[in-house]
């Protein structure tokens, strides 16, 4: 799978058996979820990747905000996302990921039953320094049959925890698919979408062949 900029001249190449879209068709928009606890990267992540300048709803911590929101591990982060972040990425002429990363604080998870409706996936970031932060992300697409992707990023200061360390700790089940990334890296992030990508399809067609059984 390749990442192509937006030009509405380009036409995707046609392999065999395969139809082109018809000339000057909308691209299928597809709604993308970045969650996780706080200050796990979600802001970063999506201005990594996202081909336009990123719309960001942040805020400056205050001392207030200091008080409930746990800083121990992340002494530099000035600012929260108080709403979303969002940002777009063309996969190629039939394809355009919308991505909206949700706001970590508990006092603002309101707002993800807002933000999922419509999503067809999710990116569930989370920080091996404070792993239980990003339970209630977990809990929230499982709850609500969400396929997604848990990404462990990779922090400089972060302990070297194995993959099935991580998936033990969240009890993820095994079909759920769990992969590291730096969220500052653009290639990097590419992956976390591509592995989401695969995971929907691949569910897409467990569903229709169970369709089809009955």
């Amino acid at each position: 799978m390749q990442y192509e900029p937006s030009d509405p001249n380009a036409r995707p190449p046609v392999g065999p058996g395969a139809t082109p879209p018809p000339v000057g068709a909308a691209p299928q928009p597809v709604k993308i979820l970045v969650a996780g606890g706080f200050g796990v990267g979600k802001t970063t992540l999506v201005g990594a990747i996202s081909e336009i300048e990123p719309l960001t709803t942040e805020a400056t911590m205050t001392a207030y905000s200091e008080d409930v929101d746990d800083t121990s591990k992340i002494d530099r982060k000035t600012s929260t996302t108080v709403a979303m972040d969002f940002g777009r990425i063309t996969i190629d002429q039939e394809l355009i990921l919308y991505l909206f990363g949700t706001p970590g604080q508990e006092r603002f998870w309101f707002m993800w039953d807002d933000l999922v409706d419509g999503a067809l996936g999710a990116v569930v970031l989370l920080d091996t320094r404070r792993i239980q932060d990003c339970f209630a992300a977990v809990d929230f697409f499982e709850s609500r049959g969400v396929p997604f992707v848990a990404v462990v990023n990779q922090f400089d200061d972060a302990g070297s925890y194995s993959l099935e360390e991580v998936r033990e700790a969240l009890a993820l089940p095994e079909h759920v698919p769990l992969v590291r990334a730096d969220a500052r890296a653009r290639e990097s992030v590419k992956m976390v979408l591509i592995a989401l990508l695969e995971h929907l399809m691949q569910r897409a067609m467990s569903d229709h062949r169970a369709t089809q059984r009955v």
